[in-house]
C-alpha cells in the first residue's frame, strides 16, 4: 500500500475502524472507490485465498509458531495475511456490516452451540 502510507503511523493497537478509514482515504486518493464494489472486493479477496493458500501448498503439516520457516517466509505470509484481511475489512464497510460487531456476535453464537467441556 505504499511507504508513505505506512510511515505515516505505525500503532501496534488498532482498531477494525482504523484500518477502514485509511482503506477509504486510500481508495478515495486514488479515485479506485467506483471499482470497490461488493463483488469486485469479493473476487479480489478470493485471489488473495489463492496466494495465502500457495503459501502452505506443499508444506504438509507446519507447527505452531512456524519454527522452521525463515524470516523472509514468514514476512511474506503476512503480507498475504494482510491482504486477506484489508479487502475483508473494506468488503464489509462496503455492504455496511460493522465487522468487530459482527465478529463477537458470531463468538456468542458459537460460544452457545459449542460449549466448552466443563469436568
Amino acid at each position: 500500500m505504499g511507504e508513505a502510507f505506512i510511515a505515516e503511523e505505525i500503532v501496534k493497537e488498532i482498531s477494525l475502524k482504523d484500518i477502514s478509514k485509511k482503506l477509504e482515504e486510500f481508495a478515495q486518493a486514488r479515485d479506485w472507490e467506483k471499482y470497490h464494489s461488493p463483488r469486485n472486493l469479493l473476487l479480489a479477496m478470493v485471489g488473495e485465498v489463492g496466494e495465502l493458500s500457495e503459501i502452505f501448498q506443499w508444506k504438509g503439516e507446519v507447527a505452531k509458531g512456524l519454527p522452521n520457516w525463515g524470516d523472509s517466509d514468514k514476512e511474506h505470509l503476512g503480507e498475504e495475511l494482510s491482504d486477506v484481511l484489508l479487502y475483508l475489512i473494506r468488503l464489509s464497510d462496503i455492504c455496511g456490516i460493522d465487522l468487530a460487531d459482527a465478529a463477537l456476535k458470531k463468538m456468542v453464537k458459537n460460544a452457545v452451540k459449542y460449549p466448552a467441556n466443563r469436568l
